[in-house]
């Protein structure tokens, strides 16, 4: 049975269910740097966005979104908004990313003000470029 299916919107999945899925040790580095540094809760919300259809799990600080996960099967996906707040500091970062993240920086349009970047998170190199894209909408105190 497919996730989406097992999983729809009226079928919330718990967090060990979804780190089962995920089934990454990046997923808990992820979830504690997010918790952790900005000493704040994830939120889950299920989308029927085309995009990534299904439950995800969001990170609000301060009314603001910092990023939205969406799992996948042994891995996932951070989505991260570079607007026109962020934009030039994105710039400062890409060269420190990993050739993915600047590959998926150029190949992505700015849509509704920002640019919208879907990172698949596979690798540990990868979760630290989310990270830096993070700090970039939101300095850590």
């Amino acid at each position: 049975m497919e996730w989406v299916d097992k999983y729809g919107p009226e079928n919330e999945p718990s967090d060990e269910e979804i780190a089962a899925f995920i089934d990454s040790p990046l997923w808990e580095k992820i979830n504690s740097f997010l918790q952790d540094s900005y000493d704040i809760k994830p939120a889950k919300a299920y989308s029927g966005c085309s995009g990534q259809p299904g439950w995800n799990i969001k990170y609000k600080k301060a009314g603001r979104s910092l990023c939205v996960l969406y799992p996948l099967s042994g891995s996932f996906i951070v989505l991260v908004v570079i607007g026109a707040k962020e934009y030039e500091e994105a710039l400062e970062i890409l060269p420190e990313c990993t050739q993915y993240t600047q590959e998926l920086f150029e190949r992505t349009d700015a849509v509704m003000g920002g640019r919208w970047l879907m990172m698949h998170i596979t690798s540990e190199e990868v979760l630290e470029d989310a990270k830096r894209f993070i700090q970039a909408r939101r300095k850590i105190k």
